[in-house]
């Protein structure tokens, strides 16, 4: 399954979509179009953490290359503006991770120029305030992943020293940390993960230098794992190995993109959760990065940010996955 497919696909649920068939001439038609939207207002950065809070985006922390970071940035999609808003109290960091629950963001863990972290905290956007919360469960760490599924938080995976596996749910009401059992992955750091409706993806990432090739899905609601196809399908000819790369979801499907293999890349993977199934999409229109971050909405998409060697990235991307390639626009 290769390009082609994704482009016909693409042309056929926009052809229902308008209500106009479609000729065999619009074959070769590639859908799948990235436009560049207004560019982060603070400084460029990579390793920083985003959360999506109703129709707003927020970045904090990160790197610029020369100082760890502590600030917060409002990110108004429909009038496609930043504003600045508190900062972050507590160590400026990178390597950290974040979700949204109920309205407000969580932040935590991380890693500071000399100490990983274990810290965690809330951000309620109605007050534009900070609150330190319990301490994460597990131990101090950085390059794990974070997501919040069925009204809890997760965080797991990440290096304290060696690559780990343990996860840790949160729960936002009662302000506790309790290990979650059953993933039955390798360990691993800087992984990523991506949710359609009430499950969670998960893979990527590396362990002892080499590339992980397992994939997971997270139910929420019975909290449970199970292993998916593998990354590197010969007879589906893909193979989605990477690290620090950034996962996103958009009317259904999952998508990965940027990251590190044999370099930085700009390949966009779109994931069929029904068909457990990877194809090749239109490739990422900026410059080839990892250690990115994306936000996620019902409606829109976007990825932004990131680094290439020393070269620090505040440029931010929307991807239409029904809109015909014009890598002019």
């Amino acid at each position: 399954m290769g390009l082609k497919k994704v482009y016909i696909t693409k042309l056929v649920v926009l052809a229902l979509l308008l209500g106009i068939g479609c000729s065999g001439d619009d074959d070769d038609t590639e859908y799948g179009n990235w436009v560049e939207s207004s560019s982060f207002d603070g400084d460029a950065r990579g390793n920083a953490v985003s959360f999506v809070i109703g129709d707003k985006g927020y970045v904090v922390s990160g790197y610029d290359g020369d100082d760890y970071l502590s600030d917060l940035w409002e990110y108004n999609k429909a009038g496609d503006y930043w504003v600045r808003k508190a900062d972050f109290p507590g160590v400026a960091r990178s390597g950290a991770v974040g979700f949204s629950i109920d309205g407000k963001g969580y932040f935590g863990t991380g890693y500071d120029g000399d100490n990983k972290l274990k810290d965690f905290w809330s951000y309620d956007p109605e007050t534009d305030s900070w609150t330190q919360k319990a301490d994460f469960g597990g131990s101090e760490r950085y390059a794990a992943v974070g997501f919040a599924v069925s009204g809890k938080g997760y965080i797991g995976t990440g290096y304290d020293g060696s690559e780990l596996k343990d996860f840790w749910q949160y729960n936002p009401d009662t302000d506790e940390w309790n290990q979650a059992v059953g993933f039955g992955g390798d360990k691993r750091k800087n992984a990523l993960s991506f949710t359609i409706n009430d499950k969670v993806y998960m893979g990527t990432g590396l362990r002892n230098g080499a590339y992980q090739n397992d994939f997971y899905v997270f139910d929420g609601n019975s909290e449970t794992w199970t292993r998916l196809k593998d990354l590197d399908d010969d007879d589906e000819d893909y193979s989605v190995l990477l690290s620090n790369g950034v996962a996103f979801t958009l009317n259904g499907m999952g998508y990965i993109t940027t990251g590190t293999s044999s370099g930085v890349s700009t390949t966009l993977w779109e994931y069929d959760p029904i068909l457990d199934v990877w194809d090749e999409a239109s490739d990422f229109e900026g410059s080839a990065r990892q250690d990115a971050i994306s936000f996620n909405f019902s409606d829109k998409a976007f990825v932004l940010m990131g680094r290439s060697g020393s070269y620090y990235f505040d440029d931010n991307w929307e991807f239409r996955p029904y809109e015909e390639l014009d890598e002019d626009d």
